[in-house]
């Protein structure tokens, strides 16, 4: 496993003593994405089920460390080169970035910053280090994106939290350990009515449903969470009562970084494809490379690739200055996905119906691309965020009265 400093406060721009470890878990992120993950992902796809001992050498290596302190058993990355993790690993297999992205997101995020210091040996450390999975319970069939307006609610009964309700499209339901989740005693008094809960996997009350026969991010088990009379202890609350809903916002920057850091990885992907792929086929008696419109369509995907990530990076120093970046994180989520999706596109006609085939890989990257115009808010919700903070209807990510 990669060790790197942890500096005091938190990761910080890395120093020239450790930037060689940070860029040694980059390249050793890219030989296990070539030789470990590249031979089984379209097995794993095609079965909906990525392979635990795959997950358990990537948590031996580190992987899952991300931004999350040494102290909380995270490897301390600077943002830059986790989302540079991210990309890597998603070049092969998106999905597996999505683990790579996971414990520094809500599911770690949450319990960094209003955990206690029990839930942290419990939950985090281990979360950290890739021994158990968590698993973040925000969405609900009703509200969606809309956290405030959840249906999902709890009551007091003596020391005890009793919550009933039901969560949507959430993720790992085979490998977590844990659920952060959200329900409201109050409705009516909307943010202010949310609370955050850790909830273990063998809670009575607690059934999860997945989804079968994905579209897109087949490999990773999503399905429906619901809580029926669920009785937690005491012990179970992640912060304050009513403190759910700045809880909730605890990551959503990193969460836009690591969609937006996978759609690099998609994008780069469909071009090395795409590239290969032209040089090799002939139509007409010569390479199909020769052909303009062949080489405007890699055009737009080198330029996708390169400005997406610059767009990625300028978010990542920014978290690593400690700015929300609330505007910077939407804009980077929502066009290094739409360029994932056209890159994508625009590969599959250059492969035409070779595209189809599972003997390449462009046919999964089309998939996978089109939900990540979706997952972490739809890429319209960030349109919509960042109009309204560039025309000053929306302030530090709050709506102006």
């Amino acid at each position: 496993m990669i060790s790197t400093q942890q500096h005091p406060g938190g990761p910080s721009r890395p120093d020239a003593e450790d930037t060689d470890d940070r860029r040694a878990i980059v390249r050793m992120a890219a030989e296990f994405a070539a030789t470990e993950i590249a031979p089984l992902v379209a097995e794993y796809d095609r079965a909906e089920q990525i392979p635990r001992e795959l997950l358990d050498k990537m948590g031996a290596l580190g992987f899952f460390g991300g931004v999350l302190s040494e102290e909380d058993g995270g490897l301390g990355l600077d943002y830059v080169t986790f989302a540079e993790l991210i990309e890597e690993v998603s070049k092969t297999c998106q999905i597996l970035g999505t683990f790579v992205s996971m414990p520094s997101g809500l599911v770690g995020a949450s319990i960094e910053a209003f955990g206690t210091a029990e839930q942290k040996e419990r939950w985090l450390k281990p979360l950290a280090q890739g021994r158990i999975f968590g698993a973040a319970g925000v969405t609900e069939p009703g509200s969606g994106s809309d956290v405030a307006g959840m249906t999902t609610t709890y009551r007091k009964d003596g020391d005890d939290y009793v919550i009933n309700g039901a969560k949507a499209w959430i993720s790992n339901l085979d490998v977590a350990e844990f659920f952060v989740t959200f329900a409201s005693r109050d409705r009516s008094a909307r943010h202010g009515g949310v609370t955050a809960f850790i909830i273990p996997r063998d809670t009575p009350g607690l059934t999860l449903s997945p989804y079968k026969d994905k579209l897109g991010f087949r490999p990773i088990c999503t399905g429906d969470v619901v809580f029926d009379d669920l009785r937690l202890p005491a012990d179970a609350l992640l912060g304050e009562e009513g403190g759910g809903f700045k809880v909730a916002m605890t990551a959503v920057e990193r969460g836009r970084l690591g969609v937006a850091a996978r759609a690099v990885g998609v994008t780069q992907a469909c071009l090395e494809d795409t590239v290969a792929y032209a040089k090799e086929r002939a139509a007409f008696g010569r390479p199909i490379a020769e052909f303009q419109i062949v080489q405007s369509k890699v055009t737009d995907m080198a330029v996708g690739a390169a400005t997406s990530r610059l767009l990625v990076r300028e978010c990542a120093e920014a978290l690593q200055e400690g700015r929300r970046a609330r505007q910077l994180t939407s804009m980077a989520k929502m066009y290094a996905s739409d360029v994932a999706q056209k890159s994508a596109t625009d590969a599959f006609q250059v492969f035409g119906a070779a595209g189809v085939s599972p003997d390449h890989r462009i046919g999964r990257m089309y998939r996978d691309a089109k939900v990540l115009q979706i997952v972490e808010g739809s890429n319209d919700l960030h349109r919509a965020l960042i109009g309204e903070i560039e025309l000053g209807l929306r302030a530090d990510g709050e709506r102006k009265a």
